[in-house]
């Protein structure tokens, strides 16, 4: 293979990032074009070194960059076919993404320098996933971090934005402090930092402190993988662009993560303790997220917690020790996941807010968005794991890998004896992940019925009917959570072909990708030779949980809607009143809400995250400031009070030095012959 191709592959997204800078604002019309056609050829050659590599080969090559005294520092290449997977699901949501941005964004002055970031959050990806070393892929994860923040904060004038841009950072800051020391901690006892030789040491047995290592990387996972207890800056991210949403929880930062711990998965097998944590983590994670994504009443939280839970699917799968299951699912949920949220963005452009009891009462939401329609449809089934969807086939390989682990025959595929994974990971995984699917139908039944099958929203209003006002209910919680998107979009305009054709292109993988796990010489054959087939057991245990979920949620729908009667006046305003946006809608309850009747109790709770973020305010964020404060009383009242008084000091003395200087010669002798004298005293004496 020709190394030029694999080397372009994240250099050409980085040119075209830099050259959009450059000329963005000064030429507009070739900021598009700089934005697409970089990515899209980097896409091209991701799937061209992909078929060049081919199944069961790897490809080492690099140099040198520096020395540091200990182990070296390498600018290289290790590709194998995860490597070659993952790179193509990073291209193609990438591409369709810079696509739909030039419509959905097309009126944004701040365009070029969005792109611009979209290319280098690509180019940063695609650095990861190619990387050789560990201390040059630590360089793509970094900038991964800093384009999320310029990304999330792409509407720098609202609160939301700014806050859930500094959130995010922060929050992943705090796990890449100890991911550092667990990539130092590594290096030094492989001996190096390229990739096959960590990997080789692991084999052999040679690291001196595994179970501290994969701890301390674990954390660096937990805040870029938005898993519990870093979790929380997620679904505040929807502040952002949406297409920024679909990029980051489809294919780049949040993948980075569990593609990481599959990489170098020869480690954690080394320690029980920390597959346990892992598996621990996913567990709560995945049911934590599934409930609060029953409660939410922003469309684009919903599909935040749900990227949340599904990223628990995928630790859990390498908790159990397969990380073909893993990547499995990584790929599948990347395809459909872009999806939802590009669809949810056409859905958003067309009933003008995010909020789910909005979209309810329009009429005809659902026939003025038929593209959106029909893909998030075909997207959430995929996201329920209902057959022949490809979320079937990876959500079953997951719940298999986990099966087997419980029994003690972990499916490691030969990077270490089954007997190193716990069973008990495995039945941590195995009872979550079921109870995980029941919830994930469950709300993703719920998003659809309540978005476009709604009683509200299906009635046609009669010509020259009169709306009545409708009083807010009790129960309703005007502090919803809600991350409101600034839209300058006339919702009475149609989306345009740029962002409806990338949702067709991605509903293909949605719908076909799941087949390719079937056959053993087609994708085990590319990553390490397992079977992904399902067993018998845990695919009718799985399904039979999602229907149940898809059942219960349409029927608690069905009583709630029946429950407000046929004779519903319209909505105060009028009907298919466009909200106002940008604020939470006080007044836009989800009066027949099944999420209300399947929760009960835990619905308030489950609304505002469990109470996660208050409990780290009160924790961590309010001690922080108060230390802040007092650093700054005891900088400006102590420290700077010395700072005055020595200037104040010296300024004194000066003004008692200048009163000696009088200018006149005969004084100045006078005192120079009384030194004398007096020194000749002294000295006599």
């Amino acid at each position: 293979m020709n190394l030029a191709l694999p080397v372009l592959v994240p250099a050409l997204p980085a040119l075209g990032a830099a050259a959009t800078l450059a000329v963005g604002r000064k030429a507009p019309g070739l900021a598009r074009p700089l934005a697409i056609v970089p990515v899209a050829v980097a896409a091209v050659l991701a799937l061209v070194v992909a078929l060049q590599l081919g199944t069961g080969r790897t490809l080492d090559a690099g140099t040198r960059l520096t020395p540091t005294g200990g182990p070296d520092i390498t600018l290289g290449l290790h590709l194998d076919g995860f490597s070659s997977l993952i790179s193509v699901l990073v291209g193609l949501v990438a591409t369709c993404v810079q696509v739909y941005s030039t419509a959905y964004l097309k009126e944004d002055p701040r365009y070029p320098s969005y792109a611009a970031l979209v290319s280098l959050f690509t180019a940063a990806m695609f650095l990861v996933v190619y990387s050789g070393d560990l201390i040059v892929l630590l360089v793509g994860w970094e900038v991964m971090g800093l384009c999320s923040y310029f990304l999330i904060g792409h509407h720098w004038e609202t609160a939301d934005a700014r806050s859930a841009s500094l959130k995010a950072f922060l929050v992943t800051k705090l796990g890449d402090v100890p991911f550092l020391f667990g990539i130092f901690l590594l290096g030094a006892d492989a001996g190096s930092f390229r990739v096959p030789d960590v990997l080789a040491a692991a084999t052999e047995g040679r690291l001196g402190h595994p179970t501290l290592t994969a701890l301390l990387l674990l954390a660096g996972v937990a805040g870029k993988s938005a898993q519990f207890p870093l979790h929380t800056w997620l679904p505040d991210a929807m502040a952002g662009p949406t297409p920024v949403s679909a990029l980051i929880h489809a294919a780049t930062m949040v993948a980075a993560g569990i593609y990481l711990v599959a990489r170098l998965l020869p480690v954690f097998l080394l320690s029980g303790a920390a597959l346990v944590v892992l598996a621990v983590m996913a567990a709560v994670t995945m049911i934590g997220s599934a409930l609060c994504a029953l409660a939410q009443d922003d469309l684009k939280r919903v599909l935040a917690y749900s990227t949340v839970g599904q990223l628990g699917y995928m630790a859990g799968a390498l908790a159990s020790g397969d990380r073909e299951a893993s990547v499995f699912h990584l790929v599948s949920h990347g395809a459909f996941k872009a999806l939802l949220f590009l669809a949810a963005g056409v859905v958003i452009h067309a009933a003008h807010t995010n909020s789910i009891s909005a979209m309810s009462r329009m009429p005809g939401l659902r026939k003025r968005v038929p593209d959106a329609y029909w893909t998030m449809g075909i997207a959430l089934v995929a996201l329920v794991g209902l057959p022949p969807f490809s979320g079937f086939f990876s959500k079953e390989a997951v719940l298999t890998a986990a099966e087997h682990a419980a029994n003690g025959e972990a499916l490691t595929n030969g990077l270490g004896p089954a007997s190193a994974v716990p069973q008990a990971a495995g039945w941590i995984v195995l009872i979550s992940a079921g109870l995980t699917a029941l919830l994930t139908a469950a709300y993703a039944t719920r998003l659809f019925l309540l978005a476009f099958h709604s009683p509200a929203g299906a009635a046609v209003p009669k010509a020259g009917a009169v709306a009545a006002p409708v009083p807010a209910p009790a129960d309703h919680e005007a502090g919803a959570p809600y991350s409101p998107e600034p839209d300058e979009a006339d919702p009475a305009t149609a989306e345009p072909p740029a962002m409806r054709w990338p949702l067709w292109v991605l509903a293909v993988p949605t719908m076909g990708f799941g087949i390719v796990g079937l056959r053993s010489d087609w994708l085990p054959a590319l990553l390490d030779g397992g079977s992904l087939r399902p067993s018998a057991v845990t695919a009718v245990t799985g399904t039979g949980l999602a229907a149940v979920g898809v059942i219960a949620a349409y029927g608690a729908w069905r009583s709630a809607t029946a429950r407000l009667g046929t004779g519903r006046p319209a909505p105060a305003g009028g009907w298919g009143r466009v909200p106002e946006q940008g604020g939470a809608p006080a007044a836009e309850v989800i009066v027949a809400d099944p999420g209300r009747t399947l929760l009960g109790p835990l619905f308030g709770p489950a609304r505002h995250g469990f109470g996660v973020d208050r409990l780290y305010h009160a924790l961590f964020v309010r001690p922080v400031g108060a230390a802040a404060r007092l650093v700054r009383f005891l900088d400006r009242e102590v420290v700077e009070t010395y700072v005055r008084g020595s200037g104040a000091g010296a300024n004194l003395l000066g003004r008692a030095v200048r009163l000696a200087q009088t200018g006149n010669a005969q004084t100045y002798l006078s005192a120079l012959l009384a030194g004398v004298v007096l020194l000749a005293v002294l000295v006599a004496v």
